[in-house]
């Protein structure tokens, strides 16, 4: 699924305009710098929990040495942050099933 059909899924299931749904969905999922609640936390250094779905937050790895597969050369790979999504009880649950 995409946010397009998630927009059109929400649209249904909330009795909303599609283009609402669409606004709806990239209010909480954009990446577009500025957008997107979910982003803007997470460029903030916050974390993200919606109870019993899940938890955003952002990580960090340190660099360290690597070795290029081609060559066998080794190569500095350099530190970085990520984010991270852990599931939370619920959603574990209802996929479990």
């Amino acid at each position: 699924m995409n946010k397009s059909e998630m927009a059109k899924k929400l649209a249904k299931k909330c009795d909303l305009s599609e283009a609402k749904a669409a606004e709806v969905v990239n209010a909480i999922f954009g990446t577009d710098s500025g957008k997107g609640i979910i982003a803007t936390e997470l460029d903030g250094g916050r974390k993200v929990t919606i109870t019993g779905f899940g938890s955003f937050e952002t990580r960090s790895r340190a660099a360290r040495m690597g070795r290029n597969p081609a060559t066998g050369q080794q190569i500095r790979i350099p530190a970085k942050k990520y984010a991270n999504f852990r599931a939370g009880q619920g959603l574990k649950d209802r996929v479990e099933r």
